[in-house]
C-alpha cells in the first residue's frame, strides 16, 4: 500500500493560490500570485529537489495539472531531479471536467475523489506525491487520505487567496518530523498524520 504526501507552498496566514506567478491562478480576483518566487534561494531549491527523488507516482488535481503539463514535458531534461521524475512517472489527475491528457503516462480519475484515492493508495507501492492542488489537498485532508505533510511556509501575508486549513477542517493532530529554515526565512517543515487531537488544561 502506497502512502500519499503533500508539498505545499503557504503564506504565514495560510493562503496557498498561485505562489508560482501572477497569472497561474486569478480566482476571485487574487491579484498577488508570484509571492513564493523572491524566496527561492539555493537551499530552498535543495529541499525541493530531495523531495522530489522519492516518489513513485504523482496525483494532481485539474488546476495543477494543467500548470504542470504546460511547462514541464517543454523542460524535459534527464539531468533535473524534478523534471525527470514529473515526465517519466505515472501522474494520476483527480478531474471532473478533462476529457483527456496528452502529458506521458497520465490517468484520469473520474469518479468520487475520496473513493479514488483510496483505491490508488491500495494498489500502488512507495511514495505518492501531490505538489499544490490545494483543492483537492483539502478534501483529501478531510478524509485522513493524506500521511505526510511537506509545508513550505513563507515569511508574508497576504489577507486574502485560498487557504489551505480552512474554517470547517477536519481536527487532526500531527508530529513533527523535520523541520529547518532557509536563509530567505522559508520555513520547511515535515508532518506526519497522528491522530486526533487531544486536549488539556493549564489550569
Amino acid at each position: 500500500m502506497a502512502t500519499l504526501s503533500l508539498t505545499q507552498f503557504l503564506t504565514l496566514d495560510g493562503v496557498y493560490q498561485a505562489p508560482g506567478g501572477p497569472d497561474e491562478d486569478r480566482s476571485g480576483g487574487f491579484a498577488h500570485g508570484g509571492w513564493s518566487v523572491p524566496f527561492g534561494d539555493e537551499t530552498f531549491l535543495r529541499r525541493v529537489e530531495e523531495i522530489f527523488t522519492r516518489p513513485t507516482a504523482f496525483l494532481l488535481g485539474r488546476r495543477t495539472y494543467d500548470i504542470f503539463a504546460g511547462y514541464w514535458p517543454q523542460h524535459d531534461d534527464p539531468a533535473d531531479p524534478v523534471a525527470s521524475k514529473l515526465n517519466a512517472l505515472p501522474k494520476y489527475v483527480v478531474t471532473t471536467t478533462l476529457d483527456s491528457a496528452d502529458w506521458n503516462a497520465t490517468t484520469l480519475l473520474r469518479g468520487d475523489a475520496v473513493e479514488e484515492v483510496t483505491a490508488l493508495k491500495e494498489r500502488l507501492d512507495g511514495e505518492i506525491q501531490m505538489h499544490g492542488s490545494g483543492g483537492l489537498a483539502r478534501t483529501l485532508l478531510a478524509h485522513d487520505l493524506i500521511d505526510t505533510l511537506h509545508l513550505h511556509v513563507f515569511p508574508v501575508v497576504l489577507g486574502t487567496g485560498f487557504r489551505l486549513f480552512a474554517e470547517g477542517a477536519r481536527p487532526t493532530a500531527f508530529r513533527l518530523t523535520e523541520s529547518s529554515v532557509t536563509g530567505t526565512g522559508v520555513a520547511l517543515h515535515t508532518y506526519e498524520r497522528a491522530g486526533r487531537p487531544t486536549y488539556g488544561s493549564y489550569a
